[in-house]
């Protein structure tokens, strides 16, 4: 652990610790990168691209806004090469985000990306196990739920050390819609989905409140309706309007926070996709649920009580996504 003092002599509040890798510097993986970075709690950020220099050049650049921002972890940058070289400078992490992938074009679906981005996931996995065995896997590459699962088989790892950065997101933009619409603070407003990340996305009405109080005493049915559909479409609008690439602020603080929930080890709840085996009657399929975080990964599933609809989407959502898992398997 590292105990530099920041400008003006102050040690940090809590000492640095450990190496968090993120595999993929596209506008994901940097500002992902960047945000852990800022954290100030790990000692060593490392980033990697199959771009020659690209990711060192990032890393340069992260670097020298530490005397600006005041933060001391170190950012090493590491291009990889189709052999696997270059994957020594992840060495140990415990943490590894998975960013590598292609991002989506307006018109198409998370689907589309499946065949392409199954054989990048599948080799980014072989060289994560070579070089960061005892590392928790934090996936974000699409189609999200299915290149969890196809991490987890790759890699051999319990399913505890292989989760999936879709819940989180999916909340956050429900949360900054009901917010807007209801021209109050994102802070007083709660959220909740599950399920996957798209189309089988189930919203959790019962879960959901502004300053404490029941969303469905604030707004009525059919507009809570428009902004889960506002939320299930949130990538797609913003691939639209950007015409090249998507999303990566939203997402990639929704990473860096369940990266920095492992970190702590204080054991966060928070929606991940995560294997359930048992909770809510459904069985042996990865699924975005709610979890509580630790070092470890995925210390257990949080079952909450819900209603017989959600209950049902829920199941639904399990049987659509495990379909769909058993054939990237094969991929």
């Amino acid at each position: 652990m590292s105990h530099s003092a920041s400008q003006g002599g102050q040690p940090p509040t809590t000492p640095r610790g450990g190496k968090v890798a993120v595999i993929g510097a596209g506008f994901y993986g940097s500002t992902t990168a960047q945000r852990l970075a800022e954290y100030d709690i790990f000692d060593e950020v490392v980033l990697t691209d199959i771009i020659e220099g690209k990711p060192e050049g990032l890393a340069l650049d992260m670097n020298q806004s530490r005397p600006v921002e005041g933060f001391e972890t170190k950012v090493t940058g590491q291009t990889t090469g189709a052999d696997g070289g270059g994957y020594e400078a992840i060495a140990g992490a415990d943490i590894v985000v998975i960013t590598a992938g292609l991002a989506r074009k307006p018109g198409m679906s998370r689907m589309d990306l499946i065949e392409v981005n199954a054989k990048i996931v599948r080799n980014v996995v072989e060289n994560v196990v070579k070089h960061a065995p005892e590392a928790v896997l934090i996936v974000v590459s699409n189609p999200l739920d299915e290149m969890t699962a196809l991490a987890a088989k790759v890699s051999g790892f319990p399913s505890a050390r292989v989760m999936g950065q879709a819940g989180m997101l999916d909340t956050a933009r429900f949360s900054n819609f009901v917010a807007e619409k209801l021209g109050v603070p994102v802070g007083s407003v709660r959220t909740l989905t599950l399920g996957s990340h798209g189309d089988t996305m189930v919203p959790v009405p019962s879960a959901c409140s502004v300053n404490g109080k029941p969303l469905a005493e604030l707004l009525p049915a059919e507009e809570i309706e428009a902004l889960v559909q506002r939320t299930r479409n949130g990538g797609g609008e913003i691939v639209a309007l950007l015409k090249t690439g998507s999303a990566y602020y939203a997402p990639s603080a929704a990473a860096a926070r369940m990266a920095r929930a492992v970190a702590e080890d204080a054991g966060a709840v928070m929606p991940v996709c995560a294997w359930v085996d048992g909770q809510y009657g459904i069985d042996g399929v990865y699924l975005g649920v709610e979890a509580e975080i630790g070092s470890a990964g995925v210390r257990r599933v949080v079952e909450r009580d819900l209603s017989e609809a959600e209950l049902a989407a829920l199941r639904a959502a399990a049987e659509a996504v495990r379909a769909k898992q058993a054939d990237v398997a094969s991929l």
